[in-house]
């Protein structure tokens, strides 16, 4: 008799150890009460035993307020001596900032790479170049200020991901409101990602609920492009993979400054 192939179960590395504090307790037993349902994309422990970094897709995700993030990242930091721990977590919409976030706290970049089989690939050179500007994000160029994930749970339309940014860039002054959208491939293997632009958060949320025009896309920086990579942006049209939802506005209209982050689900 066949059995479905069932992921394997988050290392957390906590036998022989207890939370620090009954807060950090609950907390943790907060963040993973749905942890069977967790699908591990990347994990790393330290030499020392000291630190663990997980990166997990959240598969009940979808049973939660709609929009909500599909990635969580642990930290888990133990005292040796005491035989205690503590940890962090955060929700992501999407890999590139989860990665982020936990080579944030020392995770090195390699491991928080994951797995080269997990999943969806990105589907050219323009996705692989913006993904890896999220997870370098140099000079906290991004903040990240909304985000939603439109999952219609189905094998026959694919996730789509909105995370607004404001972009700190000083070429990014007349258009500072970056939309990261990422799109699967009509053949659900690969997907992409783009850049829009706009003068404001409304103009984005506009865009977003009209869809009349294609994403009005961020011109490439100087020598970004290969040939490969410049023809694929050139050829690209978002809206086009057959989405047949009309989705949500990314986030309420808001003033043309720079709001703090909003993460939809976060523990300490």
């Amino acid at each position: 008799m066949a059995h479905e192939y069932e992921p394997p179960s988050p290392d957390y590395r906590l036998d022989g150890f207890q939370a620090a504090t009954t807060q950090i307790e609950d907390d943790f037993s907060s963040v993973t009460l749905s942890d069977d349902l967790f699908v591990p994309f990347s994990e790393h422990h330290s030499a020392d035993g000291r630190d663990s970094y997980l990166l997990l897709y959240d598969r009940s995700a979808i049973w939660d307020i709609p929009g909500t993030a599909e990635y969580v990242t642990l930290h888990i930091t133990r005292d040796i001596e005491q035989r205690t721990f503590d940890f962090a977590s955060e929700h992501h919409p999407v890999v590139p900032l989860a990665q982020h976030w936990l080579i944030g706290r020392g995770c090195p970049r390699e491991a928080a790479d994951g797995s080269p089989h997990h999943g969806p690939r990105p589907a050219d050179a323009v996705t692989a170049r913006l993904e890896d500007l999220l997870r370098t994000n140099p000079g906290n160029r991004y903040e990240v200020l909304d985000h939603y994930t439109d999952n219609p749970c189905s094998f026959d339309v694919g996730v789509e991901v909105r995370t607004l940014v404001y972009d700190r860039h000083p070429d990014s002054a007349d258009a500072p409101y970056r939309l990261f959208l990422e799109e699967p491939t009509k053949d659900m293997h690969t997907y992409t990602v783009r850049e829009g632009v706009f003068a404001s958060a409304e103009e984005a949320d506009t865009w977003i609920v009209e869809r009349d025009s294609p994403l009005p896309l961020a011109p490439a920086s100087p020598g970004a492009f290969g040939r490969r990579a410049a023809a694929a942006r050139a050829r690209s049209t978002i809206g086009g993979n057959g989405l047949a939802v009309a989705p949500a506005p990314v986030s309420p209209p808001r003033s043309a400054e720079p709001a703090p982050t909003r993460s939809r689900r976060s523990t300490r």
